[in-house]
């Protein structure tokens, strides 16, 4: 009996560890996505900040994200919110990579505005919402 209640406890202590580790991961994901968000606003607002270095950052901060969500799994019964993190998440990425950030860089802010607080922020916000879903 008593080592019937061990291995119960024991594989308790496993479940629960697991998805702590997983709210973790979730958690630090978030942090990552805010990042990523906030190097790229602060492209877009402030002129002396498009340089090389700066530019590095905007795109670490991006791949940062993509390296750590392609590390992640679906957490058990959250394959659906998952799969639309990423798919939200590739589709931000690819447009902040293809449109956003050279029309900053061209000096279109009118339209690069448009674009970051337009779909933008409506794909990044459906992220962190969908984050805080799977956990973090």
């Amino acid at each position: 009996m008593i080592k019937l209640v061990c291995t119960l406890l024991v594989a308790l202590v496993a479940a629960l560890s697991s998805t702590l580790a997983a709210a973790n991961e979730f958690s630090a994901l978030r942090a990552q996505l805010s990042a990523a968000r906030e190097s790229l606003v602060t492209m877009l607002v402030n002129k002396e900040k498009r340089g090389a270095d700066h530019q590095k950052v905007v795109k670490d901060t991006a791949d940062a994200v993509s390296a750590h969500l392609a590390k992640l799994k679906a957490p058990a019964g959250k394959e659906t919110q998952f799969k639309e993190l990423v798919d939200n998440w590739n589709a931000f990425k690819k447009t902040r990579e293809v449109d956003l950030v050279p029309a900053i860089l061209a000096g279109k802010e009118d339209e690069a505005k448009k674009i970051a607080g337009g779909i933008q922020k409506d794909r990044i916000t459906k992220c962190q919402q969908l984050v805080g879903e799977l956990g973090g």
